[in-house]
Protein backbone atom coordinates (compact mmCIF):
# COMPACT_ATOMS: atom_id res chain seq x y z
CA UNK A 1 0.00 0.00 0.00
CA UNK A 2 0.95 3.75 -0.73
CA UNK A 3 -0.17 6.57 1.44
CA UNK A 4 -0.01 10.10 0.87
CA UNK A 5 -0.35 12.95 2.74
CA UNK A 6 -1.22 16.25 1.56
CA UNK A 7 -1.33 19.68 3.41
CA UNK A 8 -4.33 20.41 1.29
CA UNK A 9 -6.60 18.29 -1.15
CA UNK A 10 -9.44 18.74 -3.44
CA UNK A 11 -12.15 16.35 -2.20
CA UNK A 12 -15.50 15.97 -4.15
CA UNK A 13 -16.99 17.94 -1.37
CA UNK A 14 -14.32 21.09 -2.11
CA UNK A 15 -10.70 21.81 -0.56
CA UNK A 16 -9.80 20.26 2.81
CA UNK A 17 -6.55 20.05 4.55
CA UNK A 18 -4.41 17.43 6.69
CA UNK A 19 -5.82 14.42 4.28
CA UNK A 20 -4.68 11.14 4.11
CA UNK A 21 -4.95 9.05 1.41
CA UNK A 22 -4.36 4.88 1.29
CA UNK A 23 -3.86 3.77 -2.37
CA UNK A 24 -4.22 -0.38 -2.86
CA UNK A 25 -2.25 -2.43 -4.29
CA UNK A 26 -4.66 -2.66 -6.75
CA UNK A 27 -4.66 1.20 -7.62
CA UNK A 28 -7.37 2.07 -6.65
CA UNK A 29 -7.93 4.83 -3.44
CA UNK A 30 -8.83 2.60 -0.53
CA UNK A 31 -9.07 5.54 2.38
CA UNK A 32 -9.72 9.07 2.54
CA UNK A 33 -9.09 10.54 5.87
CA UNK A 34 -9.29 14.34 6.76
CA UNK A 35 -7.53 16.05 9.64
CA UNK A 36 -4.93 13.26 9.61
CA UNK A 37 -1.41 13.04 10.83
CA UNK A 38 0.96 14.02 8.46
CA UNK A 39 2.18 10.26 7.63
CA UNK A 40 3.74 8.45 3.98
CA UNK A 41 4.74 10.26 1.51
CA UNK A 42 4.11 14.15 2.32
CA UNK A 43 2.80 16.43 -0.29
CA UNK A 44 1.72 20.17 -0.35
CA UNK A 45 -1.38 20.10 -2.64
CA UNK A 46 -2.96 16.86 -4.05
CA UNK A 47 -5.77 17.02 -6.91
CA UNK A 48 -7.76 14.49 -9.23
CA UNK A 49 -5.80 13.58 -12.77
CA UNK A 50 -7.36 13.98 -15.32
CA UNK A 51 -8.28 12.23 -18.26
CA UNK A 52 -6.90 13.29 -21.92
CA UNK A 53 -9.66 12.49 -23.91
CA UNK A 54 -8.70 13.12 -27.78
CA UNK A 55 -5.36 12.31 -28.83
CA UNK A 56 -3.81 11.12 -32.27
CA UNK A 57 -0.07 9.86 -30.65
CA UNK A 58 1.43 9.46 -34.77
CA UNK A 59 1.00 13.46 -35.35
CA UNK A 60 3.12 14.09 -32.81
CA UNK A 61 6.31 13.78 -34.49
CA UNK A 62 4.30 16.27 -37.13
CA UNK A 63 4.31 19.56 -34.56
CA UNK A 64 6.11 23.14 -35.97
CA UNK A 65 6.38 20.79 -39.33
CA UNK A 66 3.02 22.42 -41.26
CA UNK A 67 3.60 26.32 -40.69
CA UNK A 68 4.59 27.32 -43.69
CA UNK A 69 1.72 28.62 -46.76
CA UNK A 70 1.46 25.96 -49.08
CA UNK A 71 0.75 26.96 -52.93
CA UNK A 72 -3.14 27.44 -52.12
CA UNK A 73 -4.05 30.84 -51.43
CA UNK A 74 -5.59 30.08 -48.38
CA UNK A 75 -3.90 27.32 -45.69
CA UNK A 76 -6.83 25.90 -44.01
CA UNK A 77 -7.26 22.42 -41.87
CA UNK A 78 -8.16 20.40 -45.63
CA UNK A 79 -4.60 21.68 -46.92
CA UNK A 80 -3.07 20.36 -43.50
CA UNK A 81 -4.95 17.30 -43.70
CA UNK A 82 -3.16 16.60 -47.13
CA UNK A 83 -0.09 17.18 -45.59
CA UNK A 84 -1.11 14.95 -42.84
CA UNK A 85 -1.68 12.06 -45.00
CA UNK A 86 1.76 12.51 -46.62
CA UNK A 87 3.51 12.29 -42.94
CA UNK A 88 1.36 9.38 -42.03
CA UNK A 89 2.24 7.33 -45.30
CA UNK A 90 6.25 6.93 -43.68
CA UNK A 91 5.13 5.45 -40.66
CA UNK A 92 6.55 2.11 -39.53
CA UNK A 93 5.16 0.44 -36.25
CA UNK A 94 8.42 0.76 -34.57
CA UNK A 95 7.52 4.56 -35.33
CA UNK A 96 4.08 4.97 -34.29
CA UNK A 97 5.25 2.91 -30.90
CA UNK A 98 8.33 5.39 -30.18
CA UNK A 99 6.07 8.37 -30.93
CA UNK A 100 3.20 7.09 -28.96
CA UNK A 101 4.99 6.87 -25.94
CA UNK A 102 6.52 10.37 -26.16
CA UNK A 103 3.17 11.52 -26.50
CA UNK A 104 2.16 9.41 -23.44
CA UNK A 105 4.85 10.59 -21.65
CA UNK A 106 4.03 14.24 -22.00
CA UNK A 107 0.85 13.70 -21.02
CA UNK A 108 1.37 12.68 -17.92
CA UNK A 109 4.31 15.16 -17.11
CA UNK A 110 1.38 17.72 -17.98
CA UNK A 111 -1.00 16.19 -15.12
CA UNK A 112 -3.29 13.53 -16.92
CA UNK A 113 -3.28 10.58 -15.81
CA UNK A 114 -5.14 8.73 -18.73
CA UNK A 115 -4.76 8.72 -22.54
CA UNK A 116 -8.16 7.97 -25.15
CA UNK A 117 -6.21 7.03 -28.11
CA UNK A 118 -8.55 7.90 -31.37
CA UNK A 119 -6.76 5.15 -32.86
CA UNK A 120 -6.96 5.30 -36.61
CA UNK A 121 -3.98 4.51 -38.43
CA UNK A 122 -4.52 0.38 -38.68
CA UNK A 123 -2.89 -0.54 -41.94
CA UNK A 124 0.48 -0.81 -44.36
CA UNK A 125 0.94 2.14 -46.73
CA UNK A 126 -1.25 1.03 -49.46
CA UNK A 127 -4.09 -0.31 -47.47
CA UNK A 128 -3.18 -3.72 -46.53
CA UNK A 129 -3.39 -5.30 -43.76
CA UNK A 130 -1.29 -6.58 -41.19
CA UNK A 131 -1.16 -10.13 -40.69
CA UNK A 132 -1.95 -9.45 -37.12
CA UNK A 133 -5.21 -6.61 -37.76
CA UNK A 134 -4.51 -4.85 -34.68
CA UNK A 135 -0.84 -4.55 -35.12
CA UNK A 136 -0.85 -0.86 -34.12
CA UNK A 137 -3.09 -0.98 -31.93
CA UNK A 138 -0.43 -3.38 -30.09
CA UNK A 139 2.22 -0.69 -30.48
CA UNK A 140 -0.15 1.63 -28.72
CA UNK A 141 -0.34 -0.60 -25.66
CA UNK A 142 3.09 -1.08 -26.07
CA UNK A 143 3.92 2.45 -25.39
CA UNK A 144 1.45 2.19 -22.41
CA UNK A 145 3.04 -0.51 -20.96
CA UNK A 146 5.79 1.21 -20.82
CA UNK A 147 4.73 4.59 -19.88
CA UNK A 148 2.14 3.36 -17.16
CA UNK A 149 0.04 5.81 -18.45
CA UNK A 150 -3.84 4.82 -18.34
CA UNK A 151 -5.29 3.31 -21.20
CA UNK A 152 -8.91 3.68 -23.07
CA UNK A 153 -7.83 2.76 -26.81
CA UNK A 154 -10.65 3.34 -29.17
CA UNK A 155 -10.11 1.21 -32.97
CA UNK A 156 -11.59 4.12 -35.11
CA UNK A 157 -14.11 2.77 -38.02
CA UNK A 158 -12.97 4.70 -41.23
CA UNK A 159 -14.58 3.83 -44.69
CA UNK A 160 -15.78 6.42 -46.86
CA UNK A 161 -13.82 9.84 -48.74
CA UNK A 162 -17.10 11.69 -47.79
CA UNK A 163 -20.76 11.64 -47.60
CA UNK A 164 -20.72 10.51 -50.92
CA UNK A 165 -19.19 7.62 -49.99
CA UNK A 166 -16.36 7.94 -52.36
CA UNK A 167 -13.56 5.65 -52.43
CA UNK A 168 -10.69 6.22 -50.16
CA UNK A 169 -7.77 8.43 -51.10
CA UNK A 170 -4.58 6.95 -51.24
CA UNK A 171 -3.64 9.33 -47.65
CA UNK A 172 -6.41 7.69 -46.53
CA UNK A 173 -6.32 4.30 -46.93
CA UNK A 174 -4.45 2.92 -43.99
CA UNK A 175 -7.54 3.87 -42.14
CA UNK A 176 -9.74 1.79 -44.02
CA UNK A 177 -12.49 -0.97 -42.97
CA UNK A 178 -15.39 -2.39 -43.54
CA UNK A 179 -18.17 -2.58 -41.02
CA UNK A 180 -17.33 -6.32 -41.10
CA UNK A 181 -13.79 -5.79 -40.77
CA UNK A 182 -13.72 -3.37 -37.88
CA UNK A 183 -15.53 -5.67 -35.71
CA UNK A 184 -12.68 -8.07 -36.72
CA UNK A 185 -10.46 -5.32 -35.45
CA UNK A 186 -11.87 -4.13 -32.67
CA UNK A 187 -12.30 -7.91 -31.44
CA UNK A 188 -8.43 -8.41 -31.92
CA UNK A 189 -7.71 -4.77 -30.32
CA UNK A 190 -9.63 -6.06 -27.56
CA UNK A 191 -6.75 -9.08 -27.01
CA UNK A 192 -4.27 -7.15 -27.75
CA UNK A 193 -4.63 -5.09 -24.35
CA UNK A 194 -5.73 -8.06 -22.07
CA UNK A 195 -2.12 -8.01 -20.71
CA UNK A 196 -2.18 -4.40 -19.41
CA UNK A 197 -3.16 -3.45 -16.37
CA UNK A 198 -6.84 -3.32 -15.06
CA UNK A 199 -7.72 0.13 -15.61
CA UNK A 200 -7.10 -0.19 -19.32
CA UNK A 201 -10.58 0.21 -21.32
CA UNK A 202 -11.51 -0.20 -24.46
CA UNK A 203 -14.63 1.54 -26.51
CA UNK A 204 -15.30 2.47 -30.45
CA UNK A 205 -14.62 5.51 -32.84
CA UNK A 206 -16.88 5.99 -35.74
CA UNK A 207 -14.70 8.62 -37.46
CA UNK A 208 -16.94 11.08 -38.74
CA UNK A 209 -20.29 11.20 -40.43
CA UNK A 210 -18.24 11.59 -43.50
CA UNK A 211 -16.35 8.82 -43.32
CA UNK A 212 -19.26 5.94 -42.04
CA UNK A 213 -22.55 5.41 -43.65
CA UNK A 214 -25.53 6.44 -42.05
CA UNK A 215 -26.50 2.68 -41.64
CA UNK A 216 -23.87 1.81 -40.19
CA UNK A 217 -24.02 4.66 -38.04
CA UNK A 218 -26.85 4.13 -37.00
CA UNK A 219 -25.98 0.44 -35.77
CA UNK A 220 -23.32 2.02 -33.04
CA UNK A 221 -25.81 2.56 -30.12
CA UNK A 222 -27.17 -0.98 -30.42
CA UNK A 223 -23.67 -2.60 -31.21
CA UNK A 224 -21.63 -1.10 -28.01
CA UNK A 225 -24.57 -0.79 -25.48
CA UNK A 226 -22.16 0.12 -22.45
CA UNK A 227 -20.15 2.64 -24.54
CA UNK A 228 -17.89 4.65 -24.63
CA UNK A 229 -18.43 5.95 -28.26
CA UNK A 230 -16.59 8.56 -29.79
CA UNK A 231 -17.03 10.46 -32.67
CA UNK A 232 -15.86 14.11 -34.40
CA UNK A 233 -18.47 16.16 -35.66
CA UNK A 234 -19.43 19.48 -36.68
CA UNK A 235 -16.03 20.48 -36.80
CA UNK A 236 -15.18 22.37 -39.74
CA UNK A 237 -18.12 24.52 -41.82
CA UNK A 238 -17.21 22.58 -45.32
CA UNK A 239 -18.03 19.39 -43.50
CA UNK A 240 -21.46 20.93 -42.14
CA UNK A 241 -21.83 21.52 -45.78
CA UNK A 242 -20.92 18.24 -47.17
CA UNK A 243 -23.40 16.54 -44.56
CA UNK A 244 -25.87 18.89 -45.12
CA UNK A 245 -25.76 18.81 -48.76
CA UNK A 246 -26.15 14.91 -48.93
CA UNK A 247 -28.15 14.30 -45.83
CA UNK A 248 -30.48 17.20 -45.76
CA UNK A 249 -29.41 17.98 -42.10
CA UNK A 250 -26.75 20.09 -40.56
CA UNK A 251 -24.36 17.66 -38.78
CA UNK A 252 -25.41 18.07 -34.94
CA UNK A 253 -29.07 17.84 -36.16
CA UNK A 254 -28.74 15.04 -37.88
CA UNK A 255 -26.98 13.34 -34.75
CA UNK A 256 -29.67 13.75 -32.79
CA UNK A 257 -32.54 12.49 -34.82
CA UNK A 258 -30.77 9.18 -36.34
CA UNK A 259 -27.60 8.21 -33.33
CA UNK A 260 -29.36 7.59 -30.15
CA UNK A 261 -27.34 10.12 -28.61
CA UNK A 262 -26.82 9.79 -25.05
CA UNK A 263 -24.45 9.64 -22.10
CA UNK A 264 -22.41 6.87 -23.65
CA UNK A 265 -21.41 9.31 -26.37
CA UNK A 266 -18.23 12.04 -26.63
CA UNK A 267 -18.64 14.16 -29.48
CA UNK A 268 -15.44 15.66 -30.44
CA UNK A 269 -14.89 19.43 -31.40
CA UNK A 270 -18.49 20.66 -32.14
CA UNK A 271 -17.24 24.03 -32.77
CA UNK A 272 -19.55 24.59 -35.60
CA UNK A 273 -22.85 24.64 -33.52
CA UNK A 274 -25.83 26.96 -34.11
CA UNK A 275 -27.55 28.30 -30.67
CA UNK A 276 -30.47 25.40 -31.25
CA UNK A 277 -27.88 22.80 -31.67
CA UNK A 278 -25.75 23.65 -28.94
CA UNK A 279 -28.55 23.50 -26.11
CA UNK A 280 -29.95 20.29 -27.73
CA UNK A 281 -26.84 18.15 -27.94
CA UNK A 282 -25.81 19.88 -24.01
CA UNK A 283 -29.10 18.26 -22.83
CA UNK A 284 -28.24 14.60 -24.35
CA UNK A 285 -26.26 13.74 -21.91
CA UNK A 286 -22.88 13.28 -24.42
CA UNK A 287 -19.76 14.73 -23.43
CA UNK A 288 -18.02 17.87 -25.34
CA UNK A 289 -14.50 16.31 -26.45
CA UNK A 290 -12.61 20.05 -26.53
CA UNK A 291 -9.26 20.62 -27.98
CA UNK A 292 -8.90 24.12 -27.75
CA UNK A 293 -5.01 24.17 -28.75
CA UNK A 294 -5.20 22.19 -31.76
CA UNK A 295 -8.87 23.99 -32.91
CA UNK A 296 -6.86 26.65 -32.67
CA UNK A 297 -4.13 25.52 -34.89
CA UNK A 298 -5.91 24.29 -37.48
CA UNK A 299 -9.02 27.27 -37.81
CA UNK A 300 -12.07 24.76 -36.48
CA UNK A 301 -13.87 27.71 -34.80
CA UNK A 302 -14.86 28.67 -31.06
CA UNK A 303 -16.79 26.21 -29.14
CA UNK A 304 -19.22 27.85 -27.54
CA UNK A 305 -18.21 26.96 -23.72
CA UNK A 306 -20.25 29.58 -22.02
CA UNK A 307 -24.04 28.31 -23.42
CA UNK A 308 -23.08 25.00 -23.27
CA UNK A 309 -21.99 24.94 -19.58
CA UNK A 310 -24.78 27.40 -18.92
CA UNK A 311 -26.99 24.31 -20.26
CA UNK A 312 -25.90 21.76 -17.91
CA UNK A 313 -23.46 20.37 -20.85
CA UNK A 314 -20.51 17.72 -20.09
CA UNK A 315 -17.56 18.77 -21.29
CA UNK A 316 -13.60 17.01 -21.44
CA UNK A 317 -9.85 17.97 -23.13
CA UNK A 318 -7.90 16.43 -25.31
CA UNK A 319 -5.06 17.33 -27.18
CA UNK A 320 -5.53 16.29 -30.75
CA UNK A 321 -2.77 16.68 -32.93
CA UNK A 322 -0.56 16.83 -30.18
CA UNK A 323 0.92 19.91 -31.24
CA UNK A 324 0.99 21.31 -28.06
CA UNK A 325 0.51 18.67 -24.92
CA UNK A 326 -0.27 21.21 -21.82
CA UNK A 327 -3.35 20.83 -19.76
CA UNK A 328 -3.29 24.11 -18.28
CA UNK A 329 -2.91 25.95 -21.64
CA UNK A 330 -6.02 24.05 -23.33
CA UNK A 331 -7.96 25.51 -20.18
CA UNK A 332 -6.28 28.59 -20.72
CA UNK A 333 -6.80 28.51 -24.44
CA UNK A 334 -10.70 27.63 -23.69
CA UNK A 335 -11.39 30.69 -21.92
CA UNK A 336 -9.46 33.23 -23.56
CA UNK A 337 -11.36 32.06 -26.64
CA UNK A 338 -14.98 33.31 -25.07
CA UNK A 339 -13.50 36.18 -24.06
CA UNK A 340 -12.03 37.40 -27.10
CA UNK A 341 -15.34 36.43 -28.56
CA UNK A 342 -17.81 38.12 -26.42
CA UNK A 343 -15.84 40.96 -25.15
CA UNK A 344 -15.82 39.80 -21.59
CA UNK A 345 -13.61 38.29 -18.65
CA UNK A 346 -13.97 34.99 -16.95
CA UNK A 347 -16.38 34.08 -18.89
CA UNK A 348 -16.81 30.85 -17.65
CA UNK A 349 -16.68 31.64 -13.84
CA UNK A 350 -19.37 31.20 -11.86
CA UNK A 351 -20.69 33.24 -8.00
CA UNK A 352 -19.63 29.77 -6.69
CA UNK A 353 -16.40 29.20 -8.68
CA UNK A 354 -13.37 30.86 -10.07
CA UNK A 355 -12.45 30.06 -13.84
CA UNK A 356 -10.04 27.56 -13.13
CA UNK A 357 -11.86 25.70 -10.71
CA UNK A 358 -15.01 25.64 -12.82
CA UNK A 359 -13.26 24.23 -15.79
CA UNK A 360 -10.91 21.97 -14.11
CA UNK A 361 -14.15 20.04 -12.32
CA UNK A 362 -15.70 19.84 -15.83
CA UNK A 363 -13.12 18.16 -16.95
CA UNK A 364 -12.21 15.72 -14.54
CA UNK A 365 -16.40 14.69 -14.30
CA UNK A 366 -16.29 14.46 -18.17
CA UNK A 367 -13.47 12.78 -18.83
CA UNK A 368 -14.12 10.05 -16.48
CA UNK A 369 -17.48 9.60 -18.24
CA UNK A 370 -15.91 9.93 -22.07
CA UNK A 371 -13.35 7.07 -20.84
CA UNK A 372 -15.75 5.00 -19.11
CA UNK A 373 -13.18 4.84 -16.07
CA UNK A 374 -13.74 5.37 -12.85
CA UNK A 375 -11.55 8.49 -11.80
CA UNK A 376 -11.83 12.45 -11.00
CA UNK A 377 -12.49 12.15 -7.57
CA UNK A 378 -9.99 11.55 -4.85
CA UNK A 379 -12.69 9.14 -2.93
CA UNK A 380 -12.37 5.31 -1.90
CA UNK A 381 -12.96 2.94 -5.02
CA UNK A 382 -11.88 5.22 -7.65
CA UNK A 383 -9.02 4.63 -9.15
CA UNK A 384 -5.67 6.71 -7.96
CA UNK A 385 -5.24 9.24 -10.55
CA UNK A 386 -3.68 11.62 -8.88
CA UNK A 387 -1.65 14.54 -9.27
CA UNK A 388 0.30 17.36 -6.96
CA UNK A 389 1.31 21.04 -7.56
CA UNK A 390 4.14 22.35 -6.88
CA UNK A 391 3.78 25.46 -4.16
CA UNK A 392 6.93 26.34 -3.23
CA UNK A 393 6.74 27.77 -6.87
CA UNK A 394 6.57 31.81 -7.04
CA UNK A 395 3.48 31.19 -9.15
CA UNK A 396 1.70 29.57 -6.34
CA UNK A 397 3.55 31.52 -3.41
CA UNK A 398 1.44 32.08 -0.57
CA UNK A 399 -1.89 30.95 -2.82
CA UNK A 400 -4.11 28.25 -2.03
CA UNK A 401 -7.66 26.85 -3.04
CA UNK A 402 -9.39 28.12 -6.32
CA UNK A 403 -6.72 30.97 -6.40
CA UNK A 404 -4.06 28.40 -7.13
CA UNK A 405 -5.61 26.69 -9.63
CA UNK A 406 -6.52 29.79 -11.35
CA UNK A 407 -2.22 31.30 -11.19
CA UNK A 408 -1.55 27.84 -12.24
CA UNK A 409 -3.74 27.59 -15.53
CA UNK A 410 -3.74 31.66 -16.15
CA UNK A 411 -0.23 32.15 -14.96
CA UNK A 412 1.51 28.97 -14.90
CA UNK A 413 2.56 26.13 -16.76
CA UNK A 414 3.13 22.24 -16.55
CA UNK A 415 6.28 23.03 -14.71
CA UNK A 416 4.45 23.61 -11.34
CA UNK A 417 2.93 19.94 -12.22
CA UNK A 418 5.46 17.78 -9.54
CA UNK A 419 4.12 14.19 -9.40
CA UNK A 420 1.76 12.18 -11.12
CA UNK A 421 -0.39 8.95 -10.46
CA UNK A 422 -2.09 6.60 -12.75
CA UNK A 423 -3.94 3.90 -11.43
CA UNK A 424 -1.72 4.12 -8.45
CA UNK A 425 1.68 3.77 -10.44
CA UNK A 426 3.68 6.87 -9.58
CA UNK A 427 5.28 7.77 -13.19
CA UNK A 428 6.11 11.34 -12.71
CA UNK A 429 8.37 12.49 -9.88
CA UNK A 430 9.59 16.13 -9.95
CA UNK A 431 7.97 16.53 -12.59
CA UNK A 432 10.17 13.96 -14.85
CA UNK A 433 8.73 10.85 -16.35
CA UNK A 434 10.55 8.03 -14.70
CA UNK A 435 11.55 6.66 -18.10
CA UNK A 436 12.11 10.17 -19.69
CA UNK A 437 15.76 9.22 -20.75
CA UNK A 438 14.57 5.86 -22.59
CA UNK A 439 11.72 7.77 -23.97
CA UNK A 440 13.43 10.80 -25.65
CA UNK A 441 15.97 8.68 -27.05
CA UNK A 442 13.87 6.39 -29.18
CA UNK A 443 11.70 9.43 -29.82
CA UNK A 444 15.18 11.37 -31.22
CA UNK A 445 15.73 8.37 -33.61
CA UNK A 446 12.68 7.99 -35.28
CA UNK A 447 12.59 11.45 -35.94
CA UNK A 448 16.15 11.09 -37.27
CA UNK A 449 13.93 8.57 -39.79
CA UNK A 450 10.99 10.84 -40.21
CA UNK A 451 13.17 13.70 -41.13
CA UNK A 452 12.95 14.35 -44.91
CA UNK A 453 8.76 13.27 -44.54
CA UNK A 454 7.40 16.92 -45.07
Amino acid sequence: MQRLWAETALLPSGWASNVRVDIAVSGRIEDVQVGADPCGMQVPMLLPAPVNVHSHGFQRAMAGLTEHRGPDAKDSFWTWRHLMFRFMDRLTPDHIQAITAMVQMEMLEAGYATNVEFHYVHHQPGGVPYDNIAELSERVAAAADQTGIGLCLLPVHYEFGGCDQRDLTAGQIRFGNSMTQFMDLHQATTKAIAELPADTGIGVAPHSLRAVGPSDLAQYASLFPTGPIHMHLAEQQAEVDEVKHHWGQRPVAWALDNLDIDARWCLIHCTQMTPDETRALASSGAVAGLCPITESSLGDGIFDGVSWLGHGGAMAIGSDSNIRISLCEELRQLDYSQRLRDGTRAALATSQHSTARRLFSAMLQGGAQAAARQTGRIETGYWADLMTLNTQSHHLWTLTGDKALDAWVFAGDDRLVKDVWSAGRHMVSDGRHVARSAIITAYKHTLEALKDAL
